[in-house]
């Protein structure tokens, strides 16, 4: 298991220490907004780049999830030495098999996003192209929401196909994931949690990963 805590819900005002006490996690999950695709505007390239010493003194990779609309104008502004995802969103492209192309051209691991609502089906032809698959479990659009239950069958289906045809993809889930259902995702096949309020948003971050670590072994 890896853990991807999501800087959307830590201290803006101390971002580069927030990343530093998240240094024992595996990822930095980048939530990029943009008020069109989803009803909030987080932040920009250039937020995601100001921590980018600190994402080198703490050797952890950005994990970048792009909700906004027309992705393939934007993603080229988050490539950085420590990129190593770009995820986009199903809903959001016209021409999503052009759109991992691209990704992919850039030199990180391509990603594809699906809504609650949006079937795994949809996704049928693009899975034998893409590094990540990220179901979310929430509406996107807002921190702290409660988890989905229903998401967690999509997460199993996900990994009977992938194991089903020899898929290589990891599987990552985002939304209103927490310690109590941490493991039960972990166990229908999630291979990446996103954390957010329940690592950036505790008054200890660090204590909260090693929880997560524990209770997904």
């Amino acid at each position: 298991m890896k853990l991807a805590p999501s800087i959307l819900s830590a201290d803006f005002s101390a971002l580069g220490d927030s990343v530093r006490k998240i240094k024992d996690a595996d990822l930095i999950h980048v939530d990029v907004m943009d008020g069109h695709f989803v009803p909030n505007i987080s932040f920009g390239a250039a937020v995601m780049k100001s921590l980018n010493k600190v994402a080198e003194e703490v050797d952890l990779n950005y994990d970048v999830h792009l909700m906004i609309e027309d992705p393939d104008k934007y993603m080229e502004d988050f490539l950085t030495d420590r990129t190593e995802y770009i995820t986009v969103h199903e809903e959001a492209c016209k021409h999503l098999d052009r759109t991992i192309n691209h990704v992919k051209s850039l030199g990180v691991k391509a990603g594809v996003s699906i809504n609650p609502a949006t079937a795994v089906s949809n996704l049928e032809n693009i899975l034998p192209m893409v590094d990540l698959v990220l179901i979310m479990s929430v509406n996107p659009g807002f921190g702290g929401q409660s988890f989905i239950e229903y998401t967690l069958d999509k997460v199993s289906e996900l990994d009977e196909l992938r194991k089903a045809n020899g898929y290589k993809f990891e599987i990552e889930i985002d939304g209103g994931i927490n310690l109590e259902n941490a493991k039960k995702v972990v166990e229908a096949g999630a291979d990446i949690l996103v954390a957010g309020s329940a690592v950036c948003g505790q008054a200890d971050p660090a204590k909260a990963v090693a929880d997560f670590k524990k209770v997904c072994e």
